[in-house]
């Protein structure tokens, strides 16, 4: 059976009377190194525990499956592509209970469920997750590789100082991504924020037209995916950093003061993760020292998410969260403190999660001055 590692990992996940099946999304990407984009189109993975995986896919596909380790059914636009899901729910076994992809569009599932309606289903995540959370050898090399593109940006910016006063916060984005993909980014791995002022009270602020000033705190999020050699194909894994910075002028001695809390809370964080130690008690560590500074009610977001063929995935650093933190796990942790109509602070690095704690993968400045 010419299947790739991860197939197998997730085919032994699966008992017998079960199956997979996945659209175009990381969890296909994941398995058979394999991208395009979903569309109107049926294209779905059947992997059961016993059978070589299949693929129904457009005609149109023949030449690019070439490689994808599964076994290719092909339609045509004349084709009622509801017959060739009958037929392939017959050829792997008429699976009594199917894990569709978390975010397959309705039209397929509600196709799936019309010639399998007595089956049970689920969500693929209930099989991947547990494989895709813990990174292997390939997949920690890109994302290094981003971290170091990251910091390499964030020095490049942060060394141009005063030249930055006078720009539109969209304009110093715009450079910020030129840099991205000059340096060796695929793309940015998603919008690029740059939040100047008042505006860096919104987490997710979109960058527009208001001139960054003198003694401004600007709060710059960016990172660009990069492309990692899988065993079956490639894939593009992204880069996730923010750094708060004054670039001239003066911040005020609030800000001064909300940046050191900003940053101890991280400090702390990373310094208590190691395996064994849950996503929530991270969280909480952040919590208590931003809290005990007296600005728990401005830390509105969750203190992390993990990162992968994703930039939000599982495991997410939230309250309550009891999953244990393994080696080769790999997430933000970003504490911030947002004061409205003042300005925001916020500080995000990667971390993997080793033997025995954290690495962190971004190591450019954390201060808030740009020189």
């Amino acid at each position: 059976m010419n299947d790739s590692r991860r197939i197998r990992a997730c085919r032994h996940r699966l008992e017998d009377g079960e199956a997979v099946v996945l659209s175009p999304g990381p969890n296909l990407t994941y398995l058979t190194g394999f991208e395009t984009s979903p569309s109107e189109r049926h294209f779905l993975l059947f992997v059961t525990p016993g059978d070589e995986p299949v693929v129904v896919a457009p005609a149109m596909y023949a030449e690019q499956l070439e490689g994808v380790p599964a076994e290719a059914e092909l339609w045509d636009d004349d084709d009622d592509p509801r017959d060739v899901l009958e037929d392939v729910c017959t050829a792997v076994g008429d699976p009594e209970c199917i894990y569709v992809d978390d975010r397959m569009w309705a039209q397929f599932t509600q196709d799936l469920r019309s010639v399998r309606p007595d089956a049970a289903y689920g969500l693929a995540s209930e099989v991947l997750e547990d494989l895709r959370i813990r990174k292997d050898e390939a997949e920690l090399e890109a994302l290094s590789r981003a971290g170091e593109l990251a910091d390499r940006v964030s020095m490049e910016v942060r060394g141009r100082g005063k030249e930055v006063i006078g720009l539109t916060e969209a304009e110093l984005a715009s450079e910020i991504d030129r840099l991205l993909t000059e340096h060796g980014g695929e793309e940015p791995a998603f919008e690029t924020i740059v939040a100047s002022g008042p505006n860096g009270a919104r987490p997710h602020h979109h960058s527009g037209d208001r001139v960054i000033e003198a003694g401004d705190p600007v709060v710059l999020d960016f990172g660009a995916s990069v492309e990692a050699d899988l065993e079956a194909g490639t894939a593009r894994y992204p880069g996730d950093q923010t750094r708060t910075v004054v670039f001239a002028g003066d911040p005020t001695a609030e800000f001064r003061a909300v940046h050191g809390v900003v940053r101890e809370a991280q400090r702390a964080a990373i310094e208590a993760v190691e395996p064994g130690v849950t996503a929530g008690e991270i969280d909480r560590v952040v919590r208590g020292v931003i809290e005990s500074a007296g600005y728990g009610d401005a830390f509105v977001h969750r203190t992390g998410h993990g990162v992968g063929l994703e930039v939000h995935e599982p495991p997410y650093i939230v309250p309550g969260n009891d999953r244990e933190l393994e080696a080769g796990m790999v997430f933000s942790i970003e504490p911030g403190i947002y004061l409205e109509d003042a300005f925001g602070v916020r500080i995000e690095d990667l971390v993997v999660v080793t033997e025995d704690g954290a690495q962190r993968l971004n190591e450019s400045p954390r201060r808030w001055s740009s020189q």
